[in-house]
């Protein structure tokens, strides 16, 4: 069973951080434990040497610890020091289930579908994969309706297409495809050739190509901090730039992150605030 993460979680790998000291800190436990249940089981599907047929059968067991808490009944002793935190905040803040169970819906998918088609394919396992945590953190701010949750959907998504595009040299380690089965195509690419490490003009296109599509949602997504009140709007403002300049990093890299990981250093960080500073919805 693996450990369940303790320290301050960073949203996509550590680019990302949450729950940092720009968050209210009445919201920092509930946040912190949705954030960690996602990862531990975003961990069950995607590490380690677990055959498919074991992590689905440990992401079964977390949905019925998450059945428990949710009917006020002690979870799997295995999940007991994940889930306490959750149930804390599931009664506190009468968070939805349903968002919880679409995070688990995504990493069975992960443990079954290593290949995506089209855009489409991909916006439906983001809408379950990403989107989720941005819903469940607007009903802790009490924001709701389309405008935002629009821009939350655009903001999730946008980053977890930034991280597939920033990890297409580790994912391919692990046999998994994010770029569009399309899109490869359409450049006279097949999946097997990013599978056996083959860089090309042709594929750095594609990958520039996904990466302006990663970079206009998380532009879109600027429509949310004006919604959002306190300090948690500038948290939100710093992400979206962190998604930014990630995807900056590829553009810099001539979109080569198949050999080539970019990420975030320290002094990234001036710019990033610059550019929160002076944010403003598109």
């Amino acid at each position: 069973m693996r450990a369940v993460p303790t320290a301050p979680l960073r949203h996509h790998d550590e680019n990302f951080p949450v729950a940092s000291w720009l968050c209210p800190a009445r919201l920092r436990p509930p946040i912190l434990a949705i954030y960690r249940f996602a990862r531990y089981a975003d961990d069950v599907a995607d590490e380690g040497d677990a055959s498919p047929a074991q992590r689905q059968a440990e992401l079964t067991e977390l949905r019925a610890s998450l059945d428990a808490i949710a009917q006020g009944l002690p979870p799997s002793p295995a999940h007991a020091q994940l889930m306490a935190p959750l149930a804390e905040a599931i009664e506190e803040h009468a968070l939805p289930l349903a968002p919880l169970h679409a995070l688990l819906d995504a990493f069975v998918q992960d443990t079954e579908v290593l290949r995506y088609e089209n855009r489409a394919a991909l916006l439906d396992y983001c809408r379950r994969s990403a989107n989720p945590v941005g819903r469940l953190l607007l009903h802790l701010v009490g924001v709701q309706g389309p405008t935002a949750w629009a821009a939350s959907d655009a903001i999730c998504t946008g980053l977890q297409l930034v991280n597939f595009w920033q990890d297409i040299g580790v994912d391919r380690l692990k046999g998994r495809v994010y770029l569009p089965a399309d899109a490869l195509a359409a450049r006279g690419l097949q999946p097997e050739a990013i599978l056996a490490g083959q860089d090309s003009p042709a594929l750095r296109a594609c990958v520039g190509e996904q990466t302006r599509w990663a970079e206009a949602l998380l532009r879109q997504g600027r429509a949310l901090p004006p919604l959002v009140p306190g300090r948690l709007a500038w948290e939100l403002r710093l992400v979206i730039e962190g998604g930014l300049r990630i995807a900056e990093k590829i553009h810099h890299l001539d979109h080569d992150s198949l050999n080539r990981r970019p990420r975030l250093r320290a002094w990234d960080a001036p710019q990033m605030l610059i550019r929160a500073l002076r944010q403003r919805p598109e």
